[in-house]
């Protein structure tokens, strides 16, 4: 194949072999440059951008050893091949221009064809260095693209989320939120279910990335008011939220792709404060009474999704005035901080119960506080969903 044209620094303080030399390079369809000593092919070298540098071992001023040096310290932003040309076969000579950097050497007085040759090696070393950059080139565009594209994914998938800093039925709910990566796999929501009751979830989706944001997209558009109403309630109108994520369960089972998630749902009467829920591998919630004092809430339960036998359970409890309900994802109880120590269940419980001293709605941000001062700032490890629930009313007094 015939060989790319390239411009050749040709660095010889011998006047007639540097002539030989570029004469040679020329003949062979490249463009040598000629350079009377090293300061003049390293000042050609950044003025030209060549690629392939002849130089005399032995020259006066800069030898091709220091030359080799200062090529090597250049940040150009691609490789400059070096071909020593030496009168000896001096082996300290040669390692030492081996370790400043030098790629190959060539004898004075070696044939045409020997100079063809290194210089044919150095050619294709370059054009591959040339695809590589290429290449390099390609893939940082592309992945540009695709964190422009997840970037965008997770401003819509944020939107999705529900914006808890409200009041909803005589209960005060707030939310806070932190992503591990650019999307994630958490979702939830709290909503009215009719004049007497207030639906609430939260999903932890297995895994990271897209394939979790997706999932957990999918689940936010599922589960709505009208879904808790359709399959979280039995034939005689009574809460089942076991049911609803028994449902979800024989829906994500058949699927493939071996997706799967933890859940925690309720269902909460305004008037006598009596909570029906079901926990399906979620954390438990921690209750925190009116005076500081947080029990956990909840004993486990089977994920949904990962097997279609699985069974699930409704659990009790009662909501008094002045009371407040957190849910945390399991990222706060499993931050490790610089030492590797996990945060853990009772700092999680602490934070809970500086409730009443801290408002419900602070709630959420102190849990972030917490875990940010324990990580030394890290970023986590899995997304953080902390969502409080506060009891202000009840229905007589609304």
């Amino acid at each position: 194949m015939p060989l790319a044209r390239l411009k050749i620094i040709v660095a010889e303080d011998s006047e007639l072999q540097r002539l030989y030399l570029c004469s040679l390079i020329n003949e062979l369809g490249h463009h040598a440059i000629e350079a009377e000593d090293g300061y003049e092919a390293l000042e050609l070298a950044v003025e030209t951008g060549v690629k392939i540098v002849i130089s005399d071992l032995r020259m006066p001023k800069l030898d091709g050893i220091r030359l080799t040096r200062k090529l090597r310290e250049l940040d150009l932003g691609y490789y400059i091949h070096v071909i020593m040309l030496t009168d000896t076969d001096d082996a300290e000579d040669r390692v030492e221009a081996l370790r400043v950097g030098a790629d190959d050497f060539i004898s004075k007085g070696s044939s045409t064809e020997v100079l063809k040759a290194r210089i044919r090696t150095a050619t294709r070393l370059i054009n591959h260095a040339d695809e590589l950059a290429e290449r390099t080139r390609v893939l940082k565009e592309a992945n540009e693209r695709i964190e422009e594209d997840l970037r965008t994914a997770a401003t819509a998938q944020r939107q999705l989320l529900p914006n808890l800093q409200e009041d909803i039925m005589g209960f005060e709910v707030a939310s806070a939120f932190v992503p591990s990566a650019i999307v994630s796999g958490d979702m939830f929501g709290c909503f009215a279910l009719n004049d007497q009751k207030l639906g609430f979830y939260a999903v932890d989706v297995s895994g990271h990335g897209v394939h979790a944001s997706l999932l957990s997209v999918a689940i936010g558009h599922l589960v709505t008011p009208d879904y808790f109403r359709t399959h979280a309630f039995d034939a005689n109108g009574r809460p089942d939220p076991a049911n609803m994520i028994d449902v979800l369960n024989q829906r994500f089972s058949v699927s493939e792709n071996d997706d799967y998630f933890t859940m925690f749902c309720g269902i909460i009467d305004r008037a006598s404060g009596h909570v029906d829920y079901c926990q399906a591998g979620y954390p438990s919630a921690f209750y925190v009474d009116r005076y500081g004092r947080a029990i956990s809430v909840g004993e486990g339960g089977f994920p949904v999704g990962m097997i279609p036998t699985a069974t699930y359970d409704n659990s009790e409890h009662h909501f008094e005035v002045g009371a407040a309900l957190v849910i945390c994802s399991d990222a706060a109880a499993e931050a490790e901080n610089t030492s590797g120590q996990l945060f853990g269940d009772t700092r999680v419980r602490d934070v809970t119960q500086l409730f009443p001293s801290v408002r419900a709605n602070k709630i959420p941000n102190e849990m972030v506080r917490a875990l940010d001062e324990w990580r030394d700032g890290a970023p986590l490890e899995d997304d953080l969903t902390v969502v409080m629930l506060e009891r202000k009313a009840s229905h007589d007094t609304l």
